[in-house]
């Protein structure tokens, strides 16, 4: 007697179900339903006023500008072919028009180390200005923050977008290469050579 089939179990993937739901959303939004893109605006709209905000520092900047990326987005809905996710889309437009903004406005990116503290407490590199093994992070905590904005403030603003990007919202090399249309490659050699920068004036609390 044969006995009874065999189920195979269902496993869920999150990831895909979200890029499922993502796509849907899309269509939807693309066909003329606001209630879709409002959704897409609720699900991405924190990273992205994150992104603008560690690079401007300014709440009313990274509001308006914020608002202006996802305006834009629906705007250009129509050419968004899914060759890439909607998210690396939106970053990308979002990234565009901070740059643009910064060079427009000479505005220059003033990282807070209450950021650090809680968004890259896995990064080597930037935790090791704040490790509380380090005596400067109570004697010396304001003069470091000056030193780590002055840092900061020489880097071009590619450069500054691909620090934001990889050690404060911990993205990975391979997604910031597409959100900044450019290689892997680029992507490292453009976080090697801001971090050099950095390193030289910081040397004295590196050490």
């Amino acid at each position: 007697m044969l006995g009874s089939p065999q189920l195979t179990p269902r496993v869920d993937d999150p990831a895909k179900d979200e890029k499922a739901l993502v796509r849907g959303l899309v269509g939807k939004a693309k066909g003329g339903d606001l209630s879709a893109y409002d959704e897409l605006v609720r699900r991405y709209q924190e990273r992205i006023y994150n992104t603008v905000y560690h690079m401007t520092s300014n709440h009313e900047d990274a509001n308006d500008l914020a608002q202006e990326v996802f305006i834009k987005a629906y705007q250009a809905l129509k050419s968004f072919k899914g060759e890439s996710s909607f998210y690396t889309w939106i970053y990308r437009i979002a990234v565009n028009r901070t740059i643009n903004f910064l060079k427009q406005n000479g505005r220059r990116r003033h990282l807070s180390l209450n950021d650090i503290d809680s968004q890259v407490e896995h990064d080597f590199f930037l935790t090791s200005l704040v490790s509380s093994e380090t005596p400067y992070r109570n004697v010396k905590l304001a003069e470091l923050q000056e030193k780590l904005n002055t840092a900061m403030s020489q880097l071009s603003e590619v450069h500054r977008m691909v620090v934001t990007l990889h050690d404060v919202q911990g993205i990975s090399h391979e997604e910031i290469g597409k959100i900044m249309d450019c290689n892997v490659g680029t992507v490292r050699s453009r976080l090697y050579y801001a971090r050099q920068q950095m390193q030289a004036m910081l040397s004295d609390y590196l050490t």
